[in-house]
């Protein structure tokens, strides 16, 4: 069983404005690799953020628009969004669909 150690993350320049705090670096460095958890991902949530998956999405939201996490890994945060974009079209289709 392979597990992450979150501070292993790159850290940023801290002289840079826009910093990311440890909490959304570590909330990167685990959307980079929470498949390596075993068992289900609100469960990793749980143990290594203590907080509700809910709450994890709202903060990972506002994470993902942050100029700073996008600095930090530009690949992660935009394949993010993208997931995302493509979440909330598909919540659209599907509301307009079920006015026919």
């Amino acid at each position: 069983m392979h597990h992450v150690d979150p501070s292993s993350a790159p850290a940023l320049d801290q002289g840079h404005a826009g910093t990311l705090s440890e909490r959304d670096e570590q909330i990167l460095a685990f959307e980079r690799q929470w498949w390596k958890y075993a068992g289900a991902k609100e469960q990793a949530v749980r143990e290594l953020f203590d907080m509700s998956a809910t709450r994890y999405y709202q903060v990972l939201n506002a994470l993902i628009d942050d100029p700073a996490a996008l600095a930090q890994d530009p690949m992660l945060v935009k394949r993010l969004r993208r997931m995302r974009s493509s979440r909330q079209r598909a919540r659209t289709a599907r509301r307009l669909g079920s006015h026919d």
